[in-house]
């Protein structure tokens, strides 16, 4: 499985109330989208994953801000599909590898790519995007590094997404903004709906 082909737009979701993990994944579902990435920056981020791997079959549901080695393991445990990190430590890497998940390691440079690239790994995540130098760096890597595959994440919106969606380097982009955590408070899962719809269309005509 490749993360990068499950959709245009990877949502990266915080969840603070583990109630609302099911829906809001049917949400996305509903509107298209197949893939959704939980940070683990909260505590019922595990049991949200876990929630979501039991109960919306339809969704492949990741661990994103893994940034130590237990939390790749109980990532795992939880039911996770994938795993997501900002950055890349040989600690973080290996623990990832050891679960045998699919994994997207994070990555800022031209020197962590290639880092990366060593111990073959050739699908990343790049982030912070935007302060990173945005679709213009991913633009500029795909000359010495053409077997690299992207998903860059960090200040992207619906309306840049299409910047880094035609560039042959990235399979998908990372995106908070179909998820508005005031939609999600209001449980306003119709309007998560629409914009995962709008979104599945941003890859179109590539």
């Amino acid at each position: 499985m490749s993360i990068l082909d499950l959709s245009p737009v990877v949502p990266v979701v915080v969840i603070d109330d583990v109630e609302v993990a099911v829906p809001l994944a049917r949400a996305l579902v509903d509107g298209g989208i197949p893939v959704i990435e939980l940070t683990l920056r909260t505590p019922v981020a595990l049991a949200a994953i876990d929630r979501i791997a039991a109960e919306v079959p339809d969704i492949v549901v990741g661990a994103g801000t893994v940034v130590d080695p237990d939390q790749a393991k109980a990532a795992e445990a939880a039911g996770a599909q994938f795993l997501v990190s900002p950055g890349s430590t040989p600690a973080v890497l290996d623990a990832m590898a050891d679960t045998g998940l699919p994994l997207l390691p994070g990555c800022a440079t031209i020197s962590e790519a290639m880092a990366l690239r060593e111990r073959g790994l050739t699908e990343l995540k790049f982030f912070p995007a935007r302060a990173s130098g945005g679709a213009a760096f991913l633009a500029s890597v795909h000359g010495p590094l053409p077997d690299l595959r992207f998903c860059p994440t960090g200040g992207i919106s619906a309306e840049s997404a299409p910047d880094y969606l035609v560039l042959p380097n990235v399979g998908c982009v990372g995106g908070t903004w179909l998820t508005p955590s005031d939609a999600v408070r209001a449980r306003d899962w119709q309007r998560i709906t629409g914009l995962a719809a709008s979104a599945r269309h941003l890859g179109d005509g590539r």
